[in-house]
């Protein structure tokens, strides 16, 4: 059958490791039922596997077995909407690949500008934080080091003393620039976020672009972090808990 050689060609164009859908596939309504099925045969077969409802993936196999496909494949509609970002991931994936922490976990947290509910896609247990600022290219590795601050009391595999000194090496490895458009998305963060990283830029020598002025004078944040790892986060009105 004709439609049976197109599933198998569009099959053999994917490569191992992408999440597929039956859309890929440019089938018309009636013969997707039939698609269905021969997607059901390969899975029997060993050959695709199903990664959650309508969603599929070839494993790639290497001499230690099959691979699952990368977390940013099983999310990609996520992520992305006609190539523009609309989430990014953050969380425990995203602070142990900057080196804040060596947690692995199912869990994919995402930043996205709008409310949604937790989600289950396969072995993935996907939950949603409201980001206020702009999701861009150029945004996302910022706005996961201000994640990353928010979250200081969570992050697991990691004393609030070595993450102020492995998020600080982060900002003080940022251009003048980019420390400048951390401080200006800081602005749509808690307070405590920016206090905190006022505090950072001023032990590591930068500038730390008005932060102070958009902080009450007055208030104290209580957070988990020593002196000997910050010594100027008293003059940030920032006390150990």
């Amino acid at each position: 059958m004709v439609i049976s050689k197109q599933i198998q060609d569009t099959l053999n164009s994917i490569p191992p490791g992408k999440v597929f859908t039956i859309a890929d596939f440019n089938v018309v309504p009636k013969y997707q039922p039939a698609l269905v099925k021969a997607l059901g045969r390969q899975i029997a077969a060993g050959n695709i596997s199903k990664i959650s409802k309508g969603k599929y993936f070839k494993p790639k196999q290497t001499v230690f077995g099959s691979l699952k496909p990368p977390v940013t494949e099983a999310v990609k509609d996520l992520l992305e909407k006609n190539g523009k970002p609309i989430g990014y991931i953050t969380g425990i994936p995203a602070f142990a690949q900057m080196g804040l922490t060596t947690q692995i976990t199912s869990a994919i947290t995402i930043g996205t500008n709008k409310y949604r509910r937790p989600l289950k896609r396969g072995e993935y247990t996907i939950s949603f934080i409201v980001q206020s600022n702009a999701i861009t290219e150029e945004n996302i590795p910022l706005l996961r080091i201000l994640d990353a601050i928010k979250l200081i009391r969570n992050i697991p595999a990691a004393t609030p003393d070595d993450f102020i000194i492995n998020i600080s090496n982060l900002i003080g490895n940022l251009s003048d620039k980019s420390r400048e458009h951390l401080c200006t998305l800081a602005e749509n963060y808690t307070p405590y976020v920016r206090a905190l990283l006022g505090a950072i830029l001023e032990n590591i020598g930068s500038d730390t672009f008005g932060l102070g002025k958009t902080l009450n004078g007055v208030t104290t944040y209580k957070l988990p972090v020593s002196e000997q790892a910050l010594p100027t986060k008293s003059s940030w009105n920032i006390v150990e808990i």
